[in-house]
């Protein structure tokens, strides 16, 4: 099932690539448009496939590069997806800028082609200053408003988030910034300014978010969110210490059920704290839904990928298999590499789009990390 999966999967790979990138999802009307996070995560699965798919992955950094803004801010989506707006080219992202970082340099590893990297280093200057000017504490992390990264209907977050720790310590990294990279890891781990940590001992992962210390009562909230904690493990963030709580959570609770993974945990409810009134408008106001618990299979990849990460390579291999078990989860036992799926029926979600480009290149990147026993990239 694991090999049938990687055709099935470069099938809908084919669908999304486009003239201008990759789309969002293969199908015909849906998703029209190239997003930055999306392009550059489907670029990391798709850049295995010999050069079938180098074509898209270079014309979606073109077409990103092209569309920054003065400023310097990469565009959250570029096409005429939704009318309502009046644009062709949407910003308000801070994930765009560092998913497009990380994609530049994933090409150039990809293709051993330098091109892009030297075409584009007025752009790629640009938009690390960007994300330097996105610190308004002058603590050397990043701060963001609310609905600025992937979860950008729920939940709500802002400050500082585990998520774009996580990528902005990658891109880091990749751009030769060792000691800033190694600053905002000790940051985040609390091994310096703790008052800044992330990480939380008690818990045993980061906090999805935190913001200002008010006497002692912190503006924070503490469900786990997924994505962000994988990343930091992918990344290298997280030392192995921290990594190893980590999966072991995700174990315990069984986040990695009914398929790897579901996006939060526990589920937000009305009532709870964290709810906000906004959150009935949006698809996730269901526990168990979109973004509220659901599974996202291209977490899953990035939750092979965390295992192989720290040398897990037989549960690495069962969680390939169980993703794509998710991947099939379709009409009639169809292969429809889903967007999400409900997080305790495992079945597609009523509003949930197949066909996702960065559900298919995330499952052949995990079966990547597992067939060479590394995590490329990063």
């Amino acid at each position: 099932m694991t090999e049938q999966a990687k055709e099935k999967a470069i099938e809908v790979l084919e669908h999304c690539a486009k003239p201008t990138g990759f789309y969002a999802s293969g199908l015909p009307g849906g998703y029209e448009a190239t997003w930055a996070r999306d392009s550059m995560v489907t670029g990391l699965g798709a850049s295995f496939v010999e050069k079938k798919f180098q074509k898209p992955f270079l014309k979606s950094i073109e077409l990103l590069s092209k569309n920054q803004s003065a400023l310097g801010q990469i565009p959250n989506a570029v096409g005429s997806y939704n009318t309502d707006r009046r644009s062709d080219v949407t910003f308000n992202s801070i994930d765009s800028s560092l998913w497009y970082l990380i994609g530049h340099k994933a090409y150039a590893k990809a293709y051993s082609d330098t091109s892009l990297l030297k075409k584009y280093k007025k752009n790629i200057e640009k938009a690390l200053l960007w994300l330097r000017y996105q610190d308004p504490n002058e603590d050397k992390l990043l701060a963001q408003q609310p609905t600025m990264d992937w979860q950008d209907a729920f939940p709500h977050k802002y400050g500082h988030v585990i998520n774009t720790q996580a990528l902005y310590y990658g891109a880091l990294r990749m751009y030769g910034k060792t000691k800033e990279a190694e600053h905002l890891k000790k940051v985040v781990n609390g091994e310096i300014e703790k008052y800044l940590t992330m990480y939380d001992e008690n818990l045993g992962y980061y906090l999805p978010w935190n913001w200002k210390n008010h006497d002692g009562d912190r503006e924070q909230e503490e469900w786990f969110d997924t994505l962000g904690n994988l990343l930091a493990i992918v990344t290298g963030l997280a030392t192995p210490n921290i990594a190893e709580s980590i999966l072991n959570y995700i174990h315990i609770k069984q986040i990695d059920k009914p398929f790897p993974c579901r996006a939060i945990d526990p589920p937000m409810q009305p009532g709870d704290k964290e709810w906000h009134s906004y959150f009935f408008k949006c698809d996730a106001k269901e526990p168990y839904a979109y973004l509220n618990g659901g599974v996202w299979p291209f977490i899953g990849g990035f939750y092979v990928a965390a295992l192989v990460k720290t040398q897990q390579y037989a549960k690495a291999q069962e969680a390939l298999e169980k993703l794509a078990l998710a991947d099939k989860q379709g009409k009639q036992g169809e292969w429809e590499f889903n967007e999400w799926l409900h997080g305790q029926t495992g079945e597609p979600g009523p509003n949930s789009a197949p066909y996702q480009a960065w559900t298919a290149s995330m499952y052949l990147f995990a079966a990547e990390c597992v067939s060479q026993k590394r995590v490329p990239y990063f």
